[in-house]
């Protein structure tokens, strides 16, 4: 039996980034150009006892060259005419197909170096001139993706999403999304200026390297000083680094896998529901909110829609079982397991009595 295996529809195939620059793309198109017309001019040249100039009856090289640029564009004069049968199957089968394949190139050419970037800059144009409450992510790595995918899935529209990143294929998935991308540097200033960071709601910069993310995180935080910004990194050594950057929140992603893991020796659910908790596609989710005015006063047991577990006064975190949590006031920021949307519908249990 053959090792070969039919190739499938959801088959992954191999692919590389093209490196060729600019002057290179232009270079072998008008290559392949000169080519295609050299080959037809030796032909013509061949076949020149079939065509008839009706001038002064006789075909030199300059009448042939002069046929075949006429006949290429698609003019035609009808001053030089193939008269034989053999002459006009010739131009019909090979001089169409590369009349054909001239315009394609010519079209081709103008599109991606002339048409496309005009219509790109018109676009981005339009839609900076309109953006504003959006997210910003700098990376489109692992994490990155997980963190767009996670957005999208809590509700917010993927064209208030703007994904920053150097590498093209890195875009490509947020893109199809129909998050706006930027092939930069998200550690310029005016990559940043360009994506009106001063106007975002939020930054997430997951850059794949701590000393990039707390680099894009002190340019974010020159910029735009009120910003939220949450930055992931993988040296524990570098939390504290990030956060004198003017990171609002750090993550190490590397850290809490290993509490999750260590979790999960005392309790096969417990790391399930820590995930619950942080995945939109579980049955409950946290959320974080400012107290309401008719639950100030209130226990945090007493708030009706979800379960609070935790709640900030003047940045300081305060727990359920803490006697400042017998009476909220304004101000508070309260955190609370909430139902997910599937499970928003059932009916949730007195939270004092869970509690």
């Amino acid at each position: 039996m053959s090792g070969r295996r039919p190739r499938g529809p959801d088959q992954v195939l191999l692919r590389r980034k093209g490196n060729l620059p600019i002057w290179a793309q232009l270079g072998w198109r008008l290559a392949l150009v000169f080519g295609l017309l050299a080959f037809a001019i030796v032909l013509h040249w061949l076949e020149r006892d079939g065509l008839r100039d009706h001038y002064d009856g006789h075909v030199s090289f300059v009448d042939v060259i002069y046929f075949t640029m006429i006949s290429i564009t698609t003019t035609g004069y009808g001053d030089i005419v193939p008269v034989s049968d053999h002459t006009r199957m010739f131009d019909a089968l090979v001089v169409t197909p590369i009349r054909i394949f001239f315009v394609l190139i010519f079209v081709g050419t103008a599109y991606t170096f002339v048409l496309r970037r005009t219509w790109d800059k018109w676009r981005m144009e339009r839609l900076q001139r309109t953006l504003c409450n959006h997210i910003v992510v700098a990376g489109s790595g692992t994490s990155g993706s997980e963190a767009v995918d996670e957005l999208i899935a809590r509700g917010t529209k993927p064209e208030r999403i703007v994904v920053i990143d150097c590498d093209k294929e890195a875009l490509e998935r947020p893109e199809s999304l129909g998050c706006l991308i930027v092939q930069a540097d998200a550690t310029r200033d005016r990559t940043l200026q360009e994506v009106r960071v001063r106007e975002a709601a939020a930054m997430i910069v997951t850059a794949g390297r701590d000393d990039t993310s707390i680099l894009i995180t002190l340019t974010v935080r020159h910029l735009a000083p009120e910003l939220p910004i949450s930055i992931a990194v993988r040296n524990e050594d570098n939390e504290l680094l990030a956060r004198q950057a003017g990171a609002t929140t750090v993550i190490n992603p590397v850290s809490f896998a290993g509490l999750l893991l260590a979790s999960s020796t005392h309790g096969a659910h417990i790391a399930d529901y820590l995930a619950d908790l942080a995945s939109s596609s579980g049955r409950v989710q946290l959320a974080e909110r400012k107290v309401r005015d008719e639950e100030c006063g209130k226990p945090l047991s007493a708030i009706t829609r979800g379960l609070g577990v935790r709640f900030y006064r003047d940045e300081r975190p305060y727990g359920f079982w803490e006697p400042e949590a017998a009476t909220l006031m304004p101000g508070d920021v309260i955190v609370e397991i909430l139902p997910t949307a599937e499970t928003e519908a059932e009916p949730l249990a007195d939270p004092a009595a869970r509690i």
